[in-house]
């Protein structure tokens, strides 16, 4: 059977996995936060899903662009809205069209990453806002303490105090008409599905390892006391900058976490705490202005103001500190732009990344056509940015001067290598990301201080930045133009298009001038046989980590001793699965996923990786049911058949202890075909 190579990007890390019988043209999916999310439709909100238990449900929302879960949960014909951005129609709405009316707002901490909803329900609605009585809001609350319950039809909110990510964190349990034991819980910033809400945000005089301590008592002192069926419902998902590598999951469970966030692993509260502090990508410098906006009360917005606009005359170029944002896709603004603008286009994570590069209350003016600037100012009140606009057809029709930059395509960048050529070669992603991958001899600059890095260049040299999908490189071009760059291009595509046209990239540790091709050097996962899986298991526990991929039921029905099941997602997308000085052992049905899976993740570390060799099927084939047929002794042997003894599941010195789902001891049945 043939074996094609299958490329996806995770987190921003091109991941390379052994697929049988992928097309050609699937290869290349790009999944990470900078080109996700990129649809006009993403900047809606959307209905993720209804949770549904007896008396009452809850509704998900979803707005991608900022990654943002919120919240109605509806009990008959009462609802209470948890979470809300500014912009609080969406909830509105889907509340008239079920006719059902909002009693209250439910904030479970003062955000960072966007402006809450909460005084906009109030304006509307004239309901209370329920929130932590510690959050210091300077605006009328329903103060709650940790054990405070309040209703919403029949179902019942208890509050339960959940620092770590801010200190006035306060979770919400949802507990149905007749219950004891709640069915889901709202828990904001402090879990989310796969992580742990990082704690660098807060400005004042507590540390971010203090706090991270918090979450450590949170989790342990409050959430894992909660019954393992009990629903996970956070404030963000895959691609916030309120945690790092969050699941694109949009919910889990208790019993999931447990088993898999691999945040919540570490026994220790040091180990755990150094978890959460390493790796955190950068904030932007608006997170902290907005946190302060939340717990003061934002400013109520007249949605339907007209915006300023600007002059379309050449002094607009000289305001000092002002920020020209070009809304437009990155070959429009290659083809012609205003001099000194940046593109930023509305196809995109917009508000994160306008609230990145302008500095708080910057002059800001936007430049588009009326549609892009309409929707534009309409969704920087999301992060509490406002400023003029100027229609690019006005400065057109005024004969005003115009700037230009260019593309370069995947050839012709490669070809300029091969014959030295080429012009110098920034790559404005982060640094994990350029250290994962790059296309060849680049100088790293991340985007967010592209401006102050930039003098290490020569602006009378042609430049060409890259990034994965052409929309901060596309970025990066404006940056360098306003440090006087003369000639500055753009990799059309980005290094996704690179990947597609076949060419060589580079990982981590390795140099272009001594490797061919990252694509030509693939480490491949290994097997492990059954047999030497059991050995395994039997003679060194505790020098390996075995995971277990399969659905629940089928790692409750059957289970090795040891073993610990996580979601294939969280295997990919984690990282602290490809840490340990073992081998990490991953096993599943038939051995297919898994060895996908280890494929994948042999890409991302040099720990050793092993996939069981046709999975537990065969484990239970090789193992468990010869060892039952040799204990059958021959008819008139005189002895008396025995069962196949069962591995004991209890836990040994040394050895993790199986997740809690895990049976005592295997059943003797399939291995959940």
């Amino acid at each position: 059977m043939k074996t094609n190579l299958v490329i996806r990007t995770v987190a921003g890390i091109v991941l390379l996995a052994l697929g049988m019988g992928a097309k050609a043209e699937q290869r290349t999916v790009i999944q990470d936060s900078e080109s996700a999310s990129h649809g006009a439709e993403d900047a809606q909100h959307q209905v993720v899903e209804t949770y549904r238990f007896p008396g009452v449900e809850i509704v998900q929302f979803n707005l991608p662009v900022l990654s943002h879960y919120s919240y109605l949960v509806v009990s008959g014909s009462d609802a209470l809205l948890v979470d809300p951005d500014r912009d609080i129609q969406a909830y509105l709405d889907y509340a008239r069209q079920n006719r059902q009316s909002i009693r209250g707002v439910f904030l479970t901490h003062s955000h960072a990453d966007f402006v809450a909803g909460h005084l906009e329900a109030v304006r509307a609605l004239q309901v209370p806002i329920y929130q932590n009585k510690a959050s210091g809001a300077q605006y009328k609350i329903e103060p709650l303490e940790d054990g405070s319950t309040f209703r919403i039809g029949k179902a019942a909110i208890r509050a339960i105090a959940t620092p770590g990510h801010t200190p006035d964190g306060m979770s919400g349990l949802v507990i149905a008409e007749g219950e004891t034991e709640p069915q889901a819980v709202l828990t904001g910033d402090a879990l989310f599905v796969g992580s742990i809400g990082r704690p660098d945000l807060l400005e004042g005089t507590m540390t971010a390892a203090t706090l991270a301590s918090m979450s450590f008592d949170t989790w342990h002192d409050k959430f894992s006391k909660l019954p393992d069926s009990v629903l996970v419902l956070p404030a963000h998902g895959a691609g916030s900058l309120c945690g790092a590598n969050l699941s694109h999951d949009p919910s889990s469970t208790i019993g999931r976490e447990k088993s898999s966030n691999p945040y919540v692993r570490h026994r220790g509260r040091s180990e755990f705490i150094a978890a959460v502090l390493d790796g955190l990508p950068e904030a932007p410098q608006y997170f902290k202005h907005n946190a302060a906006l939340n717990r003061t009360g934002p400013p109520l917005v007249d949605w339907d103001a007209p915006p300023t606009r600007a002059k379309a005359d050449p002094s607009i170029l000289e305001a000092p500190g002002q920020w020209l944002v070009d809304l437009r896709e990155a070959g429009p603004y290659a083809d012609g732009h205003v001099p000194g603008s940046v593109n930023i286009g509305l196809r995109g994570r917009f508000e994160t990344w306008v609230g990145t590069m302008v500095p708080w209350k910057a002059p800001l003016v936007l430049i588009g056509s009326d549609a892009e600037l309409k929707e534009a100012v309409f969704r920087l009140h999301r992060v509490a940015y406002t400023g003029s606009v100027l229609p690019l057809e006005t400065w057109i029709q005024s004969k005003l001067p115009i700037a230009k930059s260019g593309t370069v395509t995947p050839a012709e960048l490669h070809a300029q290598m091969q014959t030295g050529t080429a012009p110098i070669i920034v790559d404005v992603r982060m640094p994990s990301e350029w250290m994962a991958l790059r296309i060849g001899t680049v100088v790293n600059l991340p985007i967010n201080h592209l401006a102050e890095l930039s003098a290490k260049l020569d602006p009378s040299l042609p430049v060409v930045a890259v990034c994965n999908s052409a929309y901060r490189s596309s970025l990066a071009v404006g940056i360098l133009q306003r440090q006087g760059f003369k000639t500055v291009s753009s990799l059309a595509g980005g290094s996704a298009a690179w990947i597609d046209a076949g060419y060589p990239v580079f990982g981590s540790g390795q140099s272009p001038a001594a490797t061919p091709a990252l694509q030509r050097q693939i480490q491949i996962a290994e097997r492990i046989s059954p047999a030497d899986l059991s050995r395994l298991i039997q003679d060194l526990p505790g020098t390996y980590d075995l995971i277990d991929i399969r659905p629940a039921e089928a790692f409750q029905d059957y289970a090795l001793p040891g073993s610990r099941r996580a979601e294939l997602a969280d295997v990919l997308d984690n990282p602290g699965f490809l840490a340990g000085a073992g081998p990490l052992i991953i096993v599943d049905r038939d051995g297919s996923l898994a060895m996908m899976a280890a494929g994948i993740l042999s890409q991302k570390t040099k720990r050793p990786i092993k996939a069981l060799h046709g999975g537990l099927e065969a484990y239970w084939e090789e193992t468990e049911l010869k060892r039952a047929v040799r204990a059958v002794p021959l008819p008139g042997s005189g002895a008396r058949p025995q069962s196949a003894p069962a591995p004991s599941l209890e836990p040994r010195p040394g050895v993790p202890a199986p997740a809690p789902a895990a049976p005592s001891a295997p059943k003797r049945k399939s291995a959940g075909c």
